[in-house]
């Protein structure tokens, strides 16, 4: 009886004790680099060219990012490096060297074919509320210019990337705001579920349209929400001529794009954003957008 006690008094025990919370060192990156962050996304985006090879994830490569990519924005990072390490992506707490901002970044951790799928960068010291998209990097001149300096210049932000020039691989399979067979695609999705609001960056030749600086649609949607409607308000004090795409006819409104028909179905704010050359490079045109396109991003950081 006394030794049937001693069991009893120890199972009690045993079961009174609780798990140990996770630490914050326990769901970090284990990975962490100081770095100058425009070069390191700049240096990666530099490579890409239309005659360049690519090949995009399969369906369960698919499944597999896009709950690494949910565990990461969930505040795991150590369970997402365990989901993505298999596709040759790795999580890296990131450090930069002029701001003293930090980033977690998914990128490739070698060559491969996962090394063309893009990037995803979420800023680690504030709560995510906004995400800056670029579909078409390089092809889209400076388009990649504008996703840093946005990500760079307001709290609370996340930057998709895509991997490859649109003219990559074969049959348009890198033109990833039309494919839903992407890495960018499975980013995107997974931060629409938790209705986290988007703005995608495009930019459009000279000889496309010479009436506008800017067209601004909300893709397959067909009405647009005060603080988009606020955006364009501020680019034309801004002396930019502006299309919107929710009460007018204009070119390249974004009504095919993937991404914005997936932010209808998953009622998550879309913003298609084209842009001419004058508009994303130097100057002050460039500056104008880049600063109205900012106001709407702050505008979403307050929410």
């Amino acid at each position: 009886m006394y030794v049937l006690g001693l069991i009893g008094l120890l199972m009690t025990l045993i079961g009174c004790q609780k798990t140990p919370e996770p630490t914050a060192q326990d769901t970090e990156p284990s990975a962490r680099e100081l770095v100058d962050l425009r070069s390191r996304v700049l240096s990666y985006t530099e490579e890409f060219s239309p005659d360049g090879p690519y090949a995009p994830p399969d369906e369960e490569q698919r499944a597999r990012l896009a709950r690494g990519v949910g565990l990461l924005l969930e505040g795991d990072a150590r369970q997402a490096e365990r989901q993505l390490g298999p596709l040759g992506l790795g999580v890296t707490r990131l450090t930069d060297t002029e701001s003293g901002r930090r980033y977690d970044e998914i990128a490739a951790t070698g060559p491969g074919e996962s090394a063309r799928w893009g990037r995803l960068y979420v800023n680690a010291d504030s709560r995510l509320r906004w995400n800056a998209q670029v579909p078409h990097p390089v092809s889209d001149q400076n388009t990649e210019r504008l996703g840093v300096r946005l990500l760079e210049g307001t709290p609370g932000g996340a930057l998709v990337l895509a991997g490859a020039h649109r003219r990559a691989g074969r049959d348009d399979s890198a033109d990833v705001a039309h494919r839903e067979d992407s890495a960018f695609h499975s980013i995107v999705v997974e931060l629409q579920k938790r209705g986290v609001p988007g703005v995608q960056l495009h930019g459009f030749a000279e000889s496309t349209t010479d009436d506008y600086d800017a067209v601004l649609s909300t893709g397959a949607a067909q009405s647009a929400p005060g603080e988009v409607s606020a955006l364009a308000d501020r680019m034309e004090s801004d002396g930019l001529r502006v299309c919107r795409g929710w009460s007018a006819r204009c070119p390249l409104e974004g009504t095919t794009n993937v991404q914005g028909r997936a932010a209808k179905r998953q009622h998550a704010t879309f913003v298609h954003l084209e842009l001419a050359p004058d508009a994303r490079g130097d100057g002050r045109d460039a500056d104008e957008a880049a600063g109205a396109v900012a106001g709407l991003l702050a505008d979403w950081a307050q929410e």
